[in-house]
């Protein structure tokens, strides 16, 4: 079975057997249906509709021109379309007035399709970024999905807010490249024995770095120890930073050993404090884009999720992102400020639209069945999908 195939059905029997019923679908578009041939057909059926065709005046008996000047039309933009498929859509639709209802559907597939490939896209550029040692590009498409989630709110007629869930996505951990790996612990260490070296420098990055930037966690532990010597005012030197540990049971419970505690504080602490701590924050920039994309992910895959929680989801799961976002341009002395809004684009559909999409329509007077050009068998247009999109 696959609900999302039968919807896409429906609604394009509907409106060949009732071309009034475009009227309702203006908020639904072409790229909305999965596949190629029916992104062609209910684009045909659009045109047909603006040029003026008879049909789309109201006359009754539907003609059968209606249906085979629409397969001509799409057959111009994609193969293997043919009458007898026409048929069969006709044939697929239990009732014509329901269009509305099958074109939510199909809206509701498309979310997910779009939220999905947006998450992947945001997710390599943050892979990208992290190996190219930039963070510019990770954050261009986290703007661009959040963008898209707005936009698709608008389009199914809820509010975007961010909600988290009841039961947070199963995110599988992405490996970080061995090399970049490298670079992010050398950086982590350099910075660390210049903070213990020298004691002031902590006040250049003490505002915006947090020890969650740090991707070894030991690292992070020792950054949180300096922090609290520096925040109340004690002196900082490799004495009383092993004293700190002692005291939140690092050594004690294995965390840190001697070894690598030496490792870190016999370092050379040269170098400027300010720029390390943004190599490192850079990272652990890179690194929650990617976890948020993963998140995002996760939930457009859940095709349980109704569109309206998998958007106030996704937008929850960009929350972390923001967070280190807002602090990344602390660190580079620029005023943080939301994403911009997307605008609206001009085909968006109006209030009304919107409602007619979101409530079940009224029975539509239903015109007599075309008659049956050949047998039904639907044309060659590429593998089904295996699972619905809801």
């Amino acid at each position: 079975m696959n609900p999302l195939m039968d919807a896409e059905q429906a609604l394009l029997g509907a409106v060949l057997l009732d071309p009034g019923q475009l009227a309702d679908l203006e908020w639904l578009a072409p790229d909305h249906f999965y596949r190629p041939v029916h992104q062609a057909l209910f684009g045909a059926l659009r045109k047909l509709r603006d040029d003026g065709h008879p049909a789309a005046e109201g006359e009754r008996p539907v003609p059968l021109s209606w249906v085979t000047d629409a397969v001509a039309e799409a057959g111009l933009h994609v193969r293997g379309l043919t009458a007898s498929y026409a048929h069969v859509l006709i044939s697929a639709c239990p009732r014509p007035g329901h269009a509305p209802v099958y074109g939510r559907m199909v809206l509701e597939g498309a979310i997910h399709r779009t939220v999905t490939e947006h998450a992947v896209r945001l997710h390599q550029e943050a892979r990208t970024g992290a190996l190219r040692g930039e963070a510019e590009g990770t954050l261009h498409y986290a703007d661009v999905l959040a963008g898209v989630l707005t936009d698709l709110a608008r389009r199914w007629g809820t509010e975007p807010r961010p909600v988290a869930p009841a039961v947070p996505p199963a995110v599988t951990p992405s490996a970080v490249p061995p090399a970049q790996a490298d670079q992010v612990a050398e950086d982590e260490v350099f910075l660390l024995a210049l903070l213990v070296e020298r004691p002031g420098a902590m006040g250049e990055v003490v505002d915006w770095l947090r020890p969650g930037d740090f991707a070894d966690p030991v690292h992070g532990q020792l950054y949180r120890c300096l922090g609290a010597l520096h925040h109340r005012g004690e002196p900082l030197d490799r004495i009383t930073l092993l004293w700190e540990a002692q005291r939140r049971g690092l050594l004690a419970d294995g965390t840190l050993s001697k070894g690598r505690f030496a490792l870190i504080c016999d370092g050379v602490g040269a170098g400027n404090a300010e720029w390390l701590g943004q190599q490192v924050m850079r990272s652990s920039l890179t690194r929650a884009a990617a976890a948020s994309a993963r998140a995002v992910r996760a939930l457009a895959e859940d095709e349980a999720l109704a569109p309206g929680r998998l958007i106030n989801h996704a937008l929850h799961a960009l929350g972390p992102l923001d967070e280190v976002r807002t602090r990344w341009q602390t660190a580079h002395g620029r005023t943080a400020s939301p994403a911009p809004a997307p605008t609206s684009s001009p085909d968006g559909p109006p209030p009304a639209r919107v409602h007619a999409a979101l409530n079940r329509s009224t029975t539509r007077e239903t015109p007599s069945p075309l008659p049956r050009a050949g047998p039904s068998s639907p044309p060659h247009t590429g593998r089904t999908p295996s699972r619905s999109h809801r």
